[in-house]
């Protein structure tokens, strides 16, 4: 496996993990982040998200960095305060809210940072997809009208929600109440003479471009505009984004499940 690269596009601090997993089974990894991940700026609505929480019957939150920027600013697990512990452990007890995760890696953040797990709904391990359809297939029975649910989410550059809306339109279907807050922006990275150098080469030797964003994938065509990535090899986490990889004139393109597992499979079968 030392004679395959794979190129990991996720943002900066995501990126770093997996190349350090894939690194520990041998796989030679290096991160290209094609997302750059920044905090939303304080704001009323995003004060009033935080300390209200407890007032909804759900939060949904879209990815790991949902999770983080959330709780950006705070040292404090969900729903802490400054009681004293027995009386936290009264005040969590009484908190209905919880946690709803498209993936393994957002429930991973949630768990870190203390929301209880018996709360957290996501979809099952060996789900098909980890997405918004397979978490409504888990969450629908616990809505009707008038539950509060948060989307809890990242933007744009400008700070505008952005991503898909298909969980939001599923709820107004069953009447419930939905506040987003945007927590996080997503932008295209400026890639130094190095990234761009090294991406340009991967688009023709044989590297194996991991993503995990149909949004990286149009940030990297925004990028390098001039390339032509016929030769160009891609694993895509999901099949949206496989599509958006032979959109962009990949060559070979492959799907494959997120996880660690199925990701080593993937690239195995490509080596």
């Amino acid at each position: 496996m030392a004679s395959v690269r794979v190129l990991v596009t996720r943002p900066a601090h995501d990126a770093a993990e997996w190349v350090r997993r894939l690194s520990e089974h041998g796989i030679a990894a290096e991160a290209l982040p094609l997302i750059d991940i920044a905090p939303e700026p304080p704001s009323p609505a995003l004060r009033a998200a935080r300390q209200h929480l407890a007032d909804y019957d759900a939060a949904m939150f879209v990815s790991g960095n949902a999770v983080t920027h959330f709780k950006l600013g705070s040292d404090q697990l969900f729903f802490e305060t400054k009681s004293a512990v027995a009386q936290l452990d009264q005040a969590r007890a009484a908190i209905k809210t919880r946690a709803w995760s498209p993936g393994p890696g957002t429930t991973a953040a949630l768990l870190r940072a203390g929301w209880p797990a018996a709360r957290v709904d996501a979809p099952a391990p060996d789900a098909g997809q980890f997405d918004s359809e397979a978490l409504w297939a888990r969450v629908a029975p616990q809505v009707h009208a008038g539950v509060r649910v948060l989307l809890v989410r990242g933007g744009d550059a400008e700070g505008r929600a952005a991503g898909r809306d298909w969980l939001r339109e599923r709820l107004a279907e069953a009447a419930a109440q939905v506040d987003t807050v945007v927590v996080y922006r997503r932008r295209a990275p400026v890639l130094d003479g190095a990234q761009a150098q090294r991406a340009r080469a991967a688009a023709a030797d044989g590297t194996i471009w991991l993503f995990s964003s149909a949004e990286a994938i149009a940030n990297l065509r925004q990028c390098l505009a001039d390339v032509d990535w016929r030769a160009a090899r891609a694993l895509a986490t999901h099949p949206r984004i496989g599509a958006a990889a032979r959109a962009a004139g990949f060559g070979v393109v492959l799907d494959t499940r997120p996880s660690l597992d199925d990701v080593r499979a993937s690239i195995e079968s490509l080596a």
